[in-house]
């Protein structure tokens, strides 16, 4: 019996749409952030609504906190009904508290929303996300200097293509 052929790595910059990129995250807290993503989401594409997502990230995070360290936050949830897995990429330029394990505050989230049906692309998305952060030491810095949604884009794809 042969083994199927093995999944090809997720690229972050291939699941971004320009409309779901927030360079300047007006938020103050972590609920907030959450909240204006939810928004960004819901605003983008209907199906989504806004208190659903809201609320399944913030259950989420009621297990645990979803910063990672060093600036970088993946938030997620997973829900009904969705084909594939859908990021929203904010950017915060003062930080917001997130209850990091290092202490500093969250500066860059990327909320990943995927299917509760199949959670195995979002486990891949996840997994796609912090070896791009792991694996770039200039990405923080780059997207902080960054100020429209094209270039945070290029600068996901570029980081992503370094790492490959």
């Amino acid at each position: 019996m042969r083994n199927p052929a093995p999944t090809p790595p997720v690229k972050i910059h291939e699941l971004l749409r320009e409309p779901l990129i927030l360079p300047d995250l007006p938020a103050d807290d972590g609920e907030s952030a959450l909240k204006e993503m939810s928004r960004l989401l819901a605003g983008y594409d209907k199906t989504f609504d806004e208190k659903r997502i809201y609320e399944n990230l913030l259950q989420r995070e009621s297990l645990g906190s979803t910063a990672i360290g060093e600036g970088f936050a993946l938030p997620h949830c997973k829900v009904s009904g969705l084909d594939e897995p859908v990021i929203v990429l904010a950017v915060s330029q003062k930080g917001v508290p997130f209850r990091a394990m290092d202490g500093k505050p969250a500066r860059v989230f990327f909320l990943v929303v995927s299917s509760a049906e199949n959670p195995g692309p979002n486990l891949r998305v996840l997994a796609a996300a912090a070896r791009l952060i792991r694996g770039s030491r200039s990405l923080l810095k780059k997207m902080l200097k960054a100020r429209t949604t094209r270039t945070l884009l290029d600068i996901v794809r570029e980081e992503e293509e370094k790492i490959s």
